[in-house]
């Protein structure tokens, strides 16, 4: 039996983290929320024994799902749950989802999205670093988002 707890624990782990040291959601900023990601990213759970069982995703684009287009930055986190026999039934993805004005200098930065997964050889801190050093923090973090939302999704 592993020691790791279970999945549908999860939202509960991120948002334990997201309001660590009892300021309000809203008021964290992109870097504070980044580095919170991280360390629940860093967190096990218990995952099948399969190498996209448990991955992070950092994406970012301009869409329009929802009505007028906005632009989204979305750290996600996807587990991957599978049926009685083993083979892959769905994932379950966790957003922290910021959504920004689609400003002409957000819009020119196009669509990005770079993954990552435990049960590969690389590390989260050298994907995150890697991240970290990328132009485009420069450009976003000159605006405020209008919205941040955390929310969890089946797909």
């Amino acid at each position: 039996m592993s020691e790791r707890p279970p999945i549908d624990r999860a939202e509960e782990r991120l948002q334990h983290e997201l309001t660590r040291g009892q300021q309000p959601l809203a008021e964290l900023d992109l870097n504070e929320v980044w580095f919170r990601f991280v360390r629940f990213g860093s967190q096990r759970f218990d995952t099948a024994d399969t190498p996209d069982a448990d991955g992070l995703l950092f994406q970012y684009g301009t869409h329009a799902f929802e009505g007028p287009p906005v632009f989204t930055l979305d750290l996600a986190r996807q587990f991957e749950i599978n049926d009685a026999s083993g083979g892959h039934d769905h994932y379950i993805q966790l957003h922290c989802e910021f959504r920004y004005e689609p400003v002409p200098q957000l819009r020119a930065l196009g669509h990005f999205e770079s993954w990552f997964f435990h049960e590969t050889n690389d590390e989260l801190d050298r994907w995150a670093d890697g991240l970290d050093r990328q132009e485009f923090w420069t450009i976003i973090r000159n605006f405020h988002p209008k919205e941040l939302r955390v929310y969890q999704e089946q797909v």
